[in-house]
């Protein structure tokens, strides 16, 4: 007999969650990246991925709240209007400026799924709800820089590479990723 799936629900992320965003973010770096990255490469993924606290000011990043008797956060991620392709508070190289949905693509950003809820549709929710609210404020296209334990999720969506590049740690390590994008269905405002 297969386990019933947990009811999910979608809402906006809040300040008071960054602690709990926090600890996830780490259990999926940590557990997930391991089968693509080695033990260096998973302790520099940390150096240049984490809670970006704008996300969360500025209204474009989601939670997914498992319903039910544990509850708990399954997931979470986001989209931005903002320059900045990936990255946490900590992170070098951010860029606060503003995209102009007429000629840039909006940025996917933060994905992260607990390991307790991987391959139960959390990555499809967040990021279907990204495309959604990135369309609905005229953006034509999404882009994302993916982990390689992200990539499946992506390409399955229909994101396609861009561009494989890495980010240089302090510590001299290469993580990894890949630009992928994808254009959005033209929505009409009325």
């Amino acid at each position: 007999m297969t386990e019933p799936a947990a009811a999910l629900r979608l809402r906006l992320a809040h300040p008071v969650d960054m602690p709990v965003l926090s600890a996830l973010m780490n259990a999926a770096i940590s557990d997930l990246l391991t089968p693509f990255l080695p033990e260096e490469g998973v302790k520099a993924s940390f150096e240049i991925m984490g809670l970006d606290s704008q996300l969360i000011a500025d209204g474009t990043y989601f939670v997914v709240e498992v319903l039910g008797d544990d509850g708990g956060i399954a997931g979470c991620g986001g989209w931005s209007r903002r320059a900045t392709l990936f990255g946490g508070d900590h992170s070098a190289g951010r860029d606060a400026a503003l995209l102009d949905p007429a000629t840039d693509a909006a940025r996917v950003r933060a994905m992260y799924t607990h390991p307790d809820h991987t391959r139960k549709g959390v990555g499809r929710l967040v990021l279907e709800a990204c495309e959604a609210a990135a369309a609905a404020e005229g953006f034509r296209r999404c882009e994302l820089a993916a982990t390689l334990g992200g990539e499946p999720l992506y390409r399955a969506c229909g994101y396609e590479d861009i561009e494989p590049f890495s980010a240089m740690t302090s510590s001299g390590y290469a993580v990894p990723l890949i630009r992928m994008g994808k254009a959005l269905p033209i929505t009409l405002k009325r």
